[in-house]
């Protein structure tokens, strides 16, 4: 059994069908999904859709494109709730930076500010991270560091493989694994996969986007976890069941809440 560690099921474009998608999960293998917080607007949704699936997650975070509309005391609204595993996907993001330089600055510092208090919210309610990293490798380990986030631990979602990250295995994190590493140009990150330690590894879709292999082109979904695990074990050359058993423990050994699910 897998646990999808990283699914957008509140997504717009699973409006119409996601009985149907969930069947096919389930009939897949997999036994939980977690809907990362991103957008607040889209959070109220992600709640309802926890509350009335019993293998549904979600986390609270705002990510780096949206730091601009983050507002703490909104998240505090749900981190309590039952079916909340985690504060994220929160992080740096410098891919699309203004290209004036003091609006670069300005956006950089409004990020950073963004994801330290967001540390600070899963320190406080003693939740983990679920990360992410574009093009900002550096400054997101030293925010890290420095700000205690090894107190919780957490997940790089959609790991990039940066070498420069992987001492945070030693610091109580995870490293997400999704359809990217199917790529046929993901050469790079095929090479460091093996680098990762085995039990700091986490399997994720990040549906509806970055869908793996034969699929490419098509809406990503819960299901095709399975292809990522599949991938996983050629590269590692190991038993795919035995690898599945190895992830699903480390997804319960992170989020808690996941513990008697699967």
């Amino acid at each position: 059994m897998i646990i999808d560690t990283h699914t957008h099921l509140n997504d717009k474009r699973f409006f119409e069908d996601l009985p149907e998608v969930l069947t096919r999960a389930k009939e897949a293998g997999i036994c939980a999904s977690i809907i990362p917080g991103a957008d607040p607007s889209e959070l109220e949704r992600a709640v309802t859709l926890c509350e009335t699936h019993e293998n549904l997650f979600f986390s609270v975070g705002v990510h780096p494109y949206d730091c601009q509309s983050y507002d703490r005391s909104y998240l505090e609204r749900y981190i309590t709730h039952p079916k909340c595993v985690a504060v994220g996907e929160c992080g740096l993001d410098y891919y699309r930076l203004p290209k004036d330089e003091s609006e670069k600055i300005e956006e950089k510092r409004r990020q950073k500010e963004v994801f330290i208090d967001q540390i600070d919210l899963a320190v406080q309610y003693k939740k983990p991270l679920i990360i992410h990293i574009r093009e900002a490798s550096h400054d997101s380990l030293e925010l890290l560091l420095q700000e205690g986030a090894d107190q919780v631990g957490g997940v790089l979602h959609c790991f990039n493989a940066s070498e420069s990250l992987l001492p945070l295995a030693e610091q109580g994190f995870y490293f997400g694994i999704g359809g990217v590493v199917t790529f046929k140009n993901a050469k790079k990150l095929v090479q460091i996969v093996p680098k990762i330690p085995l039990d700091r590894i986490l399997f994720e879709t990040d549906a509806p986007y970055l869908t793996p292999h034969p699929h490419r082109g098509e809406r990503n979904e819960p299901a095709y976890t399975k292809l990522v695990a599949k991938k996983v074990a050629e590269i590692l050359e190991i038993d795919e069941t035995k690898l599945e058993e190895i992830v699903l423990h480390n997804s319960k050994q992170l989020f808690k809440e996941l513990e008697h699910i699967c």
